[in-house]
């Protein structure tokens, strides 16, 4: 069974989750939150993959940076 692979990152200046690479040919998709950006990553990915997306499995790594502040 195939997997899709997709490496979505957080676009800070854009305030977007974006896919940073995918095993799926001409996936680029982006999202407002992380739950918008998969339900677009699935939605693209059965659009691209037409019948051979039937019930395929996307696995999702995502990454961001993140800063802690101490007080002064």
């Amino acid at each position: 069974m195939r997997i899709a692979i997709v490496k979505a990152a957080r676009d800070e200046d854009a305030g977007v989750w974006i896919v940073e690479s995918s095993d799926v040919e001409g996936l680029w998709v982006e999202g407002d939150t992380f739950e918008d950006f998969c339900r677009n990553v699935s939605a693209a990915v059965a659009d691209l993959l037409g019948d051979q997306a039937n019930d395929i499995p996307i696995e999702v790594i995502a990454h961001t940076s993140l800063r802690a502040r101490t007080a002064a």
